[in-house]
């Protein structure tokens, strides 16, 4: 579902700010991989989203999604294939709109649209029963403003706007750093249910270890705009903390240093 094939960016080239932020990284995603990413500050991370997306265009490789080259397609082309969450959850909505207002934004995202009625006594239902999944009450509240929701609040809406039109690659850019504990948590376990239910292939930035391990069926970390690690299958389900810390040791030959990561 992604083939990323050894792609290079660097910020600032020939400048004393000069920064390369991706160096040749390769990586394939089958479909229906939800893989966890994890690293310190300017490993890479947030620069490998932001290169599939489109945010920018890289300086060499190639990025395939679906079998579709699109290494060279402007970020608002690429939009139909993909679906991004990101930390902030001012980002993701319209806050003078409507939450059922919000999701027929995204439910019409790449189609046609006429003159005929906003939303239908269908769609309404539709959007009613999609926001009994999250568990926050907000199906009873569908006309209400969704700058009146808590950050919480917002940010799964926003995830169910993202993946309302079952993306190919669903994008999460530590989409649960700015929550207390506890709605991370409940963002998390929906964002899981979402996952599996349409077997979204998923990339998920996380700064929390424990997180990185318990989510998803595959876990990569990055360093210095490399993949450093690659981890899946039985290994990953037995994976703890400490082991994940050893083998950044192992590859690196240097401690991780990242104490939010850690203590996550």
């Amino acid at each position: 579902m992604l083939e990323i094939k050894n792609i290079f960016k660097t910020f600032n080239p020939g400048t004393i700010n000069e920064k390369t932020a991706l160096k040749g990284v390769s990586l394939t995603l089958n479909d229906g991989d939800f893989v966890t990413v994890i690293g310190g500050n300017g490993a890479g991370k947030s620069t490998l989203l932001n290169a599939i997306a489109g945010t920018w265009q890289v300086d060499s490789g190639s990025i395939i999604i679906d079998g579709k080259d699109v290494t060279n397609l402007p970020e608002h082309k690429r939009a139909k294939f993909l679906g991004r969450v990101f930390q902030d959850p001012m980002t993701g909505t319209a806050a003078t709109m409507e939450i059922e207002e919000n999701l027929a934004l995204a439910n019409r995202r790449g189609k046609c649209r006429g003159l005929k009625i906003g939303i239908t006594a269908g769609e309404r239902k539709e959007y009613k029963e999609l926001l009994k999944i999250l568990g926050l009450g907000l199906e009873n509240r569908m006309t209400a403003k969704v700058g009146l929701l808590s950050g919480g609040q917002r940010q799964a809406l926003t995830l169910l706007m993202a993946s309302l039109q079952k993306p190919k690659i669903l994008l999460l850019d530590e989409h649960t750093a700015a929550l207390d504990p506890k709605t991370a948590a409940k963002v998390l376990d929906t964002t899981e249910t979402i996952i599996n239910r349409d077997k979204l292939t998923t990339l998920m930035i996380t700064h929390n270890m424990k997180d990185a391990i318990v989510h998803g069926n595959r876990l990569i970390m990055m360093m210095d705009g490399k993949i450093i690690l690659d981890i899946s299958g039985e290994e990953k389900k037995s994976l703890t903390v400490e082991d994940l810390l050893h083998k950044f040791e192992e590859v690196s030959g240097e401690e991780f240093s990242n104490d939010k990561a850690i203590l996550g």
